[in-house]
């Protein structure tokens, strides 16, 4: 229950992101399905890829003193681009304030709702 809760709030980030910003931080979604899409895809992306790019790009993290995790945010959104139809970023700068905004969002609402 807690992972469906917290995918509903992962689609209304994304989808909130890419509607109220008029498609300039994400490219405009037509429908919701493609939103729980992207943020099933993202949150499976971000359970099994983003752990295995921590590890393998500590160093770089570490001298970049933590800002390249928010590479890593973006290259998830860029994964989910690249599997999910309908689902298009603009450019790297704003594919990383979306990611940001989308993390932000989700953390809250997920802290909201007791999900783990």
């Amino acid at each position: 229950m807690h992972f469906i809760l917290r995918m509903l709030i992962s689609a209304g980030a994304i989808f909130g992101v890419a509607y109220l910003t008029g498609g300039s931080l994400l490219g405009p979604m037509d429908f919701w399905p493609t939103a729980v899409f992207a943020a099933v895809i993202l949150g499976i992306a971000n359970a099994f890829i983003k752990p295995v790019l921590h590890v393998l790009t500590f160093p770089i993290t570490l001298l970049t003193l933590g800002l390249f995790a928010l590479v890593i945010n973006a290259a998830m959104i860029y994964l989910v681009e690249a599997i999910v139809p309908g689902f298009n970023t603009v450019g790297l700068w704003q594919t990383i304030v979306a990611s940001i905004i989308i993390s932000i969002v989700s953390s809250i609402g997920s802290s909201l709702v007791g999900a783990d």
